[in-house]
């Protein structure tokens, strides 16, 4: 069965790691950080995933996301296909993105292997 290797990451923590498919969330999608209330919690917290996948045009991402994970996966090679989604810190938008995307796949029979490179890292400071 082919698999699928999601790496959520922060871009204040390093470079985005090597992957077939870079989703870069900071621009064009809302950021909890900005709000007081939100700042200290991670995609672990409720609050934190209904904002983010309340932000509009981030399920339309999701199922483009899941279909260039398909048409990767329908090419000649056997070998893995890794997606790496970041945002700034790596605590709020990439982790929830990487999850929803994670169960996505699984339901549609991938096996997939999700990790979180950078979620329990200290708050940026912008």
């Amino acid at each position: 069965m082919p698999v699928v290797e999601i790496v959520s990451f922060g871009y204040l923590h390093g470079e985005p790691p090597p992957a077939h498919l870079a989703i870069d969330l900071r621009h064009h999608f809302k950021d909890p950080h900005v709000s007081p209330e939100l700042r200290y919690m991670t995609a672990h917290d409720e609050p934190v995933r209904t904002t983010v996948l309340g932000t509009p045009g981030i399920t339309d991402l999701l199922a483009a996301s899941a279909a260039a994970v398909a048409a990767f996966l329908s090419g000649p090679s056997a070998g893995p296909v890794t997606v790496a989604d970041g945002c700034a810190g790596g605590r709020h938008r990439a982790p929830v993105f990487a999850q929803h995307l994670a169960n996505r796949l699984r339901r549609d029979g991938l096996s997939v292997t999700l990790h979180h490179r950078d979620l329990d890292k200290p708050v940026g400071q912008r």
